[in-house]
């Protein structure tokens, strides 16, 4: 089979497919922008070569360019489909070539948030979908979500993002001896609700008197507003006990949540939920706010807890809840582990999306 895959190279999930593509045979060549180039090194890939196209402008016009360079490359490639991750941009790009059978996978804010920007956006979007055979979503909530800008007859797929559970696994050693630790890995962005978060570590430390010089809230992720929130945990008089890592490399993130002893996610909007299937996974007890596909994915009381989103009150309660009692922080990390080793692992969930390839080419066969 060989599939042309139009994603961004650059993009861990772009290349947990690729090399898992490349494992079982399946030749692939990945079409990518140009400003989303992978600059880490690989192990050559004996299945999979790259294109990457330039775009004369920094405008979703400029797509347009694109088409007759991307048609010439799928008559000498010859392709059996052609796969789009992310619908308003590499979506629309593979609904301009005309090609069939085309797959596209909606990721969550080509959905949730793109569409709802501008009529044009919504329009773009609607083009995307429509041009697509089949259509994959991470969750049952982008599901729904999605269902609003296509026909009711439009083939649509659930394909969660799984992970590696023999790299994502407990590893108590982590921990530091004599500091708490609590953690995010997110974009630091008002999307994913951190401010919220600051504000509610903030009320949690307030409960602790002398025991806060221990507690430590670690962030992993960067982004336009991280000068913003420095300034809030200085406001908050919280600085001492607040870290900002920055982004970390995505091999670098088991160790790092293993090191926690709660994650959390805040955030305000939320497609799917990777980060809380990698926590649960290490047996990290999560607790999350309640939006999107957060609530597929954390089972409220059994791996974690649910929170109203902006409401640090609620995430207060619930940090103090799981600081003071150990003993459930490892019934939900167990079974936490047990949920993700049951519904969410990679392999499992990578053999969905190719039982889907080969029954769409046996169709169009």
């Amino acid at each position: 089979m060989k599939v042309l895959l139009l994603a961004p190279a650059n993009n861990v999930h772009t290349k947990k497919w690729l090399d898992y593509y490349n494992s079982i045979g399946i030749e692939v060549m990945n079409i990518s922008l140009e400003n989303h180039k992978d600059s880490s090194e690989h192990i050559p890939w004996e299945n999979v070569s790259r294109v990457y196209l330039n775009l004369k402008l920094n405008h979703k016009i400029s797509y347009l360019f694109t088409v007759s360079r991307l048609k010439k490359i799928i008559r000498n490639y010859k392709p059996d489909l052609i796969h789009s991750h992310y619908a308003s941009s590499y979506g629309l790009i593979g609904a301009l070539t005309g090609f069939s059978p085309y797959i596209l996978s909606v990721w969550g804010s080509d959905i949730y948030d793109f569409p709802k920007r501008n009529v044009m956006n919504r329009i773009i979007l609607q083009y995307a979908l429509r041009k697509a055979n089949y259509i994959c979503s991470t969750s049952p909530a982008l599901e729904q979500e999605t269902k609003k800008y296509i026909d009711a007859n439009k083939p649509l797929a659930i394909t969660p993002f799984g992970v590696d559970t023999t790299q994502f696994k407990p590893n108590p050693t982590n921990k530091i001896e004599g500091q708490f630790r609590i953690g995010i890995a997110k974009g630091m962005e008002p999307k994913y609700g951190i401010e919220y978060l600051l504000k509610g570590f903030k009320l949690f430390l307030n409960t602790l008197g002398s025991e806060r010089q221990f507690v430590r809230l670690r962030l992993a992720g960067d982004g336009p507003y991280i000068a913003k929130y420095k300034k809030l945990t200085e406001d908050l008089e919280i600085s001492e006990n607040v870290e900002f890592l920055g982004r970390i490399a995505h091999e670098d993130v088991p160790d790092f949540i293993s090191s926690l002893h709660i994650f959390v996610i805040s955030s305000l909007i939320e497609s799917f939920g990777v980060s809380a299937v990698e926590a649960q996974a290490c047996g990290v007890p999560v607790v999350a706010t309640n939006v999107g596909g957060l609530p597929e994915v954390v089972l409220d009381g059994e791996t974690g807890y649910l929170i109203p989103s902006k409401n640090p009150a609620a995430l207060a309660e619930k940090l103090l809840y799981l600081y003071k009692d150990s003993s459930e922080r490892e019934k939900l990390g167990k079974n936490g582990r047990e949920h993700v080793i049951n519904h969410y692992d990679w392999e499992e969930n990578s053999k969905r999306m190719i039982d889907l390839y080969n029954e769409i080419v046996k169709v169009e066969s």
